[in-house]
């Protein structure tokens, strides 16, 4: 039987900061006409970064090279790991985060109850600095439009809060939709 990994960060690796961000819940949500939603910040949680994580875990994992972490955890049978695979070689990415065991969670309601979207990626480029893209690769989902909302609620809070950097979320269809939205986010740098 094969020993479970250690999915640890690697010193040697580029660090992926998130700032504060991993603890952010929405202040209210703007109508039309109001000022823009503002993020609320959980005092008792420090700044988010991928050299926290450190977690066993019992599932596929593949190595990989532009992450601080060691490995990126599969949680799909074939669309995460090709995502991965396409983010991890492309000559633009500086560096990503798979999102597994970094506490990186999107608050959302649906039917009034409050719900956590994990979204899959976290991913830095090269030629856009302090830029950040959340990339979801979705299969069927009755709660996509849902998630696809509040993350883009949760971005334009955290940009409007302007101290971490700015954010983008794009979510794709499979892993042939991720070097679209990784040329679309790159692209929009020069305008």
């Amino acid at each position: 039987m094969k020993n479970a990994p250690c999915i640890q960060a690697d010193s040697s690796r580029r660090n992926l900061s998130c700032g504060a961000v991993t603890g952010v819940c929405f202040a209210r949500e703007a109508t039309a006409g109001e000022a823009p939603e503002l993020p609320l910040l959980e005092q008792s949680r420090g700044a988010g970064s991928t050299s926290d994580v450190d977690f066993w875990t019992g599932k596929d994992v593949r190595e990989v090279v532009n992450s601080h972490l060691n490995y990126v955890v599969a949680d799909t049978k074939q669309w995460e790991q090709s995502a991965a695979y396409l983010i991890d070689t492309h000559p633009r990415v500086e560096a990503f985060v798979k999102n597994a065991g970094l506490g990186f969670g999107i608050p959302y309601f649906n039917n009034g109850e409050p719900h956590e979207f994990i979204p899959d990626f976290v991913i830095r480029f090269k030629d856009r600095e302090n830029f950040h893209l959340i990339l979801e690769t979705k299969g069927y989902d009755k709660l996509r439009d849902i998630k696809e909302s509040a993350a883009k609620r949760w971005c334009a809070a955290v940009n409007h809060h302007g101290g971490f950097g700015t954010w983008e979320f794009k979510m794709v269809d499979g892993p042939a939709g991720v070097l679209p939205a990784l040329k679309s986010s790159m692209s929009e740098a020069v305008h």
